[in-house]
């Protein structure tokens, strides 16, 4: 009596093994995958809770198309392919009205849902609005007054005013639950987004320029809010601590950042302002007055001329004599940053006195013999030797004259 047994043969062994190997094929992607952050589509404010569902029902409509279009292109591709003797070939076919009907009725209806849910939401959402809601359920109540919080975003940290406790933080905000709150929004240097995703959508924040933001916070928590426009060296430490609070847990807040902190006089804004990176929470118990007006205008310093003052100057026709140079070295660019070796060759005359960047002869290559050592300041050139100081150069034969207004 023989006995056989069977063997498995190559394909056998390579299927199993391949069957084993799947799951970890699947490790690197489920790697990736748990990097993901979905704090979008789980919010904790009204505002951001619009959006979420803005974001959910457009890609919804979307996929209404692009679902369709990809299934009938595989159906298509194995009903019609070379093989299949039993698909109808009919090479003089070249329209159909029910087709045509479908393929430009379709995507016609849900381009303009998407205009409609689009429009609704651009209005219902202006980041200028005053809430009118403090949930899907509940309207604002009638005489609430918003809670106020000026954000400054600066290099590279945000600085949190509230005018109407007196109180400043860094990078750490914080606001009762259900109560709206109106953000005032600049920049002090470059420009940037001030962003808590769980809060409602980004805005920007520019020097000279006030945006604002709405919002509502509806459960207590703490979210992390975040630069979202890169500013620089800085940038990817930008990052802030939002809480949302009970109101005897906000009123605690209050009283411990009036307890505990400092205070943010001319001097240590100034100081504050210096570029910065991953910068500790701080508190102040209070901040000079009229600080986030200075910052808009972009005078901080005693002796700096704000931009309201220089549009008034300009609405009269400008200055002339005396006050026309009092006026320039109010102006004059603030070098303290350049001095400190913090700041980058940015600025160019004539404000800051550097000579433009286009004028700076490169690094190892010979000066041309036309420009002599433009590095020198006040160096003339070998064609203005003997001459006077006519237009586009200033006494001293400097790259840039002095913007006076005369």
């Amino acid at each position: 009596m023989t006995s056989s047994t069977h063997r498995p043969d190559r394909t056998d062994t390579a299927r199993s093994r391949g069957r084993r190997l799947l799951p970890l094929l699947a490790l690197p992607l489920l790697t990736l995958l748990g990097g993901c952050n979905f704090v979008v589509l789980h919010p904790a404010g009204y505002v951001a809770e619009q959006q979420r569902n803005l974001v959910l029902a457009a890609t919804g409509l979307m996929l209404l198309i692009i679902v369709p279009v990809i299934a009938f292109t595989l159906i298509f591709a194995w009903r019609y392919r070379a093989t299949n003797e039993d698909a109808v070939y009919d090479p003089e076919w070249h329209h159909s009205t029910q087709l045509e009907v479908l393929i430009w009725t379709a995507p016609l209806m849900i381009i303009i849902a998407l205009g409609a849910l689009t429009w609704i939401g651009t209005h219902t959402l202006d980041p200028f609005r005053p809430l009118s809601k403090l949930d899907a359920k509940r309207d604002v109540p009638a005489g609430t007054q918003p809670l106020e919080i000026e954000a400054v975003a600066m290099d590279w940290k945000w600085l949190f005013l509230y005018p109407q406790y007196g109180i400043a933080t860094v990078n750490e905000v914080a606001a009762p639950v259900d109560r709206p709150i109106r953000f005032k929004i600049t920049a002090t240097d470059v420009m940037n987004t001030f962003y808590v995703p769980t809060l409602a959508g980004m805005v920007y924040a520019m020097p000279g320029m006030q945006t604002q933001l709405h919002a509502v916070i509806n459960r207590e928590g703490a979210w992390e809010g975040r630069s979202a426009h890169y500013s620089g060296a800085g940038f990817s430490n930008m990052f802030f601590k939002f809480h949302g609070l009970t109101n005897d847990g906000f009123d605690q807040w209050i009283a411990q950042t009036k307890a505990q902190g400092g205070e943010l006089t001319q001097e240590a804004y100034l100081k504050l302002e210096e570029p910065s990176e991953a910068e500790p929470a701080r508190y102040y118990k209070s901040y000079m007055q009229g600080l986030f007006d200075r910052i808009i205008g972009m005078c901080p310093r005693p002796d700096q001329m704000c931009v309201g003052e220089m549009v008034k100057i300009d609405a009269r026709g400008g200055a002339s004599g005396e006050e026309a140079e009092a006026n320039y070295k109010r102006l004059q660019y603030d070098n303290r940053l350049a001095e400190r070796g913090v700041e980058g060759p940015g600025a160019t005359a004539p404000a800051s006195e550097t000579g433009p960047h286009g004028q700076t002869q490169p690094e190892g290559m010979k000066p041309r013999p036309d420009m002599g050592n433009p590095d020198v300041r006040g160096q003339k050139s070998p064609d203005s030797q003997g001459k006077g100081s006519g237009e586009g150069q200033s006494e001293g034969g400097q790259i840039a004259p002095k913007q006076l207004n005369q």
